[in-house]
């Protein structure tokens, strides 16, 4: 699965599609590509789905997701983690952005949640290695995930209240 937010991640998306022939070769792929960005000429490519923005569908897209290629917006991560999906992020550049998503991906990448790939480095080749490497060590991944304690947040909340409750 790709996805780069609502208005989606035109230097991604157009890294993604270059390199579309060699990641079928090996994957499927749901590509959410924002608004206006659907690529017409690739919609009856086999194996590969795009949609400029997803809602009802995204919790059955995430279900049959191996993993995800994204940006690192702390909503977008924050599920990745609670749904223990193993993602490759890249972080709009700092000059594109104020740097929480370089933050944001750093931190996940330091804890074995994800990997992360520069976009100022990335280009078609890096992407497919990217994605494989993700995909070979993917389990690796789901452990830290499920090690780290963060992906339920109904237990953390729960064990704050009776800590302070006294219960």
């Amino acid at each position: 699965m790709m996805m780069g937010g609502s208005l989606g991640a035109v230097k991604i998306n157009s890294c993604l599609r270059g390199a579309l022939n060699e990641i079928l070769k090996e994957f499927d792929l749901v590509h959410i590509c924002g608004k206006g960005n659907v690529d017409n000429s690739l919609t009856d490519v086999q194996g590969y789905k795009q949609f400029e923005y997803v809602s009802k569908e995204l919790p059955h897209i995430f279900a049959v997701a191996d993993m995800v290629v994204s940006r690192a917006g702390s909503n977008s991560i924050s599920e990745f983690l609670a749904l223990k999906k193993p993602s490759l992020l890249i972080p709009l550049s700092a000059k594109a952005s104020r740097g929480d998503q370089i933050l944001n991906a750093k931190s996940f990448e330091k804890q074995g949640f994800s990997m992360v790939l520069d976009e100022d480095k990335m280009n078609e080749r890096a992407l497919i290695q990217a994605i494989y490497s993700l995909y070979k060590n993917k389990n690796t991944y789901i452990e830290k995930m499920n090690k780290s304690g963060q992906s339920d947040g109904v237990e953390a909340v729960m064990k704050l209240i009776r800590k302070y409750s006294g219960k």
